[in-house]
């Protein structure tokens, strides 16, 4: 099938956001919570990154989840807990309940389940997503990634928006010159460019990185991308998994694929920790909590 892109660029409305991995570096506390509610001082991750997609303007959420994740998902979302706010309010204490209403001003949130007859990958939760997408642009977030900063979904929006008609996505990245590059997946750009993605190197040997661009969890795809997910039993890479840098890298060979570098602090929490370095770093950066941390490490 082709997919053919209007002239005029439609509004960037839905996201979706995956936490549907069994998190095995955080058991035992993940055989009963999804990673990404887990929180970073008093918010679960997956929150954060809800409200950096609201920043940049998204109204729909599609956050895909483990079977088991998805009611602590569907509760955390969408239960008013009217019996708390009751016993605040006993207490003389309701203040205490507004950043249980913040919960509740985020972006639509439909929560949904992976598919189980699909193959395990980071890929994967798009297609289940697939028929709350429709044939328009949207952004891939993975749950455990944060942006301490500015968004950068609104730095891919406004990237995409400002690009011409060839561009079938724009993939966010991060200049680490000290990072180990072993560990993450290295963007190349295209010869004689600095924004055109060519390849996505997962782990290369130190000194045979193409660049010091490291690729995370932040993706603005056009419905271009429903080709290239098309026929997945044949697409399985490394660990028999559907990987996202695959499905990315086949879509840059027929189609201009840009690369953002974003202007915030990527921080990841796929291990306890990178985990932890992200929560210091979070509340050293918070208002309400830096001063007290400072003391604290020093």
């Amino acid at each position: 099938m082709a997919y053919k892109l209007s002239m005029t660029k439609p509004k960037i409305r839905k996201a979706v956001v995956t936490d549907a991995g069994y998190a095995t570096r955080f058991l035992p506390v993940t055989k009963t919570l999804p990673k990404c509610m887990i929180p970073i001082m008093d918010k679960p991750i997956t929150q954060l990154v809800i409200e950096e997609c609201m920043i940049a303007g998204i109204t729909e959420i599609i956050l895909v989840a483990t079977e088991e994740g998805k009611p602590i998902y569907e509760d955390y979302f969408h239960n008013s807990v009217q019996h708390i706010y009751n016993q605040l309010a006993k207490q003389g204490k309701e203040s205490r309940f507004n950043k249980v209403r913040e919960v509740f001003e985020l972006p639509s949130i439909v929560v949904i389940t992976q598919d189980k007859n699909l193959p395990y990958g980071n890929a994967t939760p798009l297609i289940s997503a697939k028929p709350y997408i429709g044939n328009e642009p949207f952004v891939h977030l993975f749950a455990d990634d944060v942006i301490l900063g500015p968004s950068s979904i609104k730095e891919l929006i406004e990237t995409y928006e400002s690009s011409d008609e060839s561009v079938a996505g724009v993939i966010a990245a991060q200049d680490i010159p000290t990072i180990d590059v072993t560990k993450y997946g290295m963007v190349k750009l295209k010869e004689g460019t600095d924004n055109i993605l060519e390849r996505l190197i997962e782990k290369p040997k130190k000194g045979e990185e193409p660049s010091t661009l490291v690729s995370f969890g932040r993706y603005l795809y056009t419905p271009h991308i429903w080709k290239y997910l098309s026929g997945f039993e044949n697409l399985v890479g490394k660990d028999g998994e559907l990987w996202a840098v695959d499905i990315i890298e086949d879509m840059a060979q027929e189609h201009t694929v840009l690369v953002k570098p974003i202007s915030g602090q990527w921080k990841t929490t796929g291990d306890p920790v990178n985990y932890l370095k992200t929560v210091i770093d979070y509340a050293k950066q918070n208002e309400e909590f830096k001063k007290d941390l400072n003391e604290c490490l020093n």
